[in-house]
């Protein structure tokens, strides 16, 4: 039996990429007669036709590289079907390209953006197996997503970091940590990193609220306090309102982050001295932790068993201890977000730490 499977990255980078891109490969040339296809920087590439055949050689020594040896680009969802100015129809040309490769199989790896394109291509008639990743791990149907582990690694040393600067010069530390829409991120780190105020997405916070915890800590004698805020957390004014109107009032505001606006608060009406920290893409960059190391391997060889199995039109997950396949169809554009009752929330409230809201 003949393969011939085509792999790319897309959407924003994360630690773990090039582990699955190894497990897919590695995996397939031990159970068949496997032809690697590389297409450069994601959908882009196979919208122009952008790619090179792969050697063995060129899976060899990459498993604890970050990034993506494939490179990657953004091509959001909703214009995939757009004919933009350069009047290139992009579905005809991914399936077009798909063809000229002559590809037996797509391997997608990406988060919620590109499984919605998986989907759409699946839908046209193409053979497609999604590998989901992602630091937000806000892909549905999936425990987790490799490169999550290794961004909560990566947050909870910002956070422990923090806490020594913070204890010395007794200051209140807003941490924003990446998490748009979920705040799983958010939510592990500033358990694992012992902060003392987490701020979520999916549970707007209540300002005053807030105040009060830094202001009660301060009363107590404790001299610092840690507060980890997704950078999608919204008051629970702001929930009330469309995204660009909270942007924009922001804006206004002459704020350029919810941290920002947050210590300015715990400045002006505690009075306490806050400072702000953003780590940014230092969260998605570098080498990928063992756990990410196995679970995207884990997710690379079941891909390659699908292949030998001609399975496709799913995407690859973790549900308990077990590597499993989800349809893409019941997946795709579904956000896996934090339940305001989920056993993390309950755990961390047990443990004393606030969300910004009276329990």
């Amino acid at each position: 039996m003949k393969r011939r499977i085509g792999i790319l990255t897309s959407g924003g980078d994360c630690p773990g990429l090039n582990a699955a891109i190894r497990g897919v490969a590695k995996a397939a040339y031990q159970m068949f007669d496997a032809e690697i296809v590389g297409i450069k920087d994601g959908y882009g590439g196979l919208i122009d036709g952008e790619w090179r055949e792969m050697k063995q050689s060129d899976f060899s020594g990459i498993l604890t590289l970050g990034g993506t040896i494939l490179g990657t680009s953004r091509q959001p969802f909703r214009n995939m079907r757009v004919i933009g100015e350069d009047n290139v129809d992009k579905v005809s040309a991914m399936k077009k390209n798909y063809k000229a490769m002559k590809l037996d199989c797509l391997i997608t790896l990406g988060g919620n953006g590109t499984h919605k394109t998986s989907n759409m291509l699946s839908e046209e008639g193409l053979n497609v197996i999604g590998l989901p990743k992602t630091i937000d791990n806000d892909l549905f149907g999936t425990d987790f997503t490799f490169g999550f582990h290794t961004a909560v690694d990566i947050a909870t040393d910002v956070i422990d970091r923090i806490h020594t600067t913070a204890c010395s010069h007794g200051r209140c530390m807003v941490i924003e940590l990446m998490g748009n829409k979920a705040g799983w991120l958010t939510l592990y780190a500033g358990l694992a990193g012992g902060a003392d105020v987490i701020l979520l997405p999916e549970i707007p916070y209540d300002v005053d609220r807030v105040l009060s915890i830094v202001e009660d800590r301060a009363k107590e004698n404790k001299a610092f306090s840690i507060i980890a805020v997704a950078e999608g957390a919204m008051s629970k004014e702001e929930a009330k309102m469309k995204r660009k109107d909270r942007d924009l009032q922001r804006q206004q505001e002459g704020f350029t982050s919810i941290s920002a606006r947050l210590a300015n608060d715990l400045q002006q009406k505690v009075g306490v001295e806050a400072r702000t920290v953003i780590p940014g893409h230092l969260q998605r960059g570098g080498t990928p932790s063992a756990y990410d190391r196995v679970l995207a391997t884990q997710f690379g060889v079941h891909a390659a068993e699908l292949i030998r199995d001609g399975v496709y039109g799913v995407s690859v997950a973790i549900s308990g201890n077990a590597i499993t396949h989800n349809a893409l169809k019941d997946i795709a554009g579904v956000p896996k977000l934090v339940p305001p009752d989920h056993q993390m929330v309950q755990l961390a409230r047990a443990m004393g730490l606030h969300f910004g809201v009276k329990r």
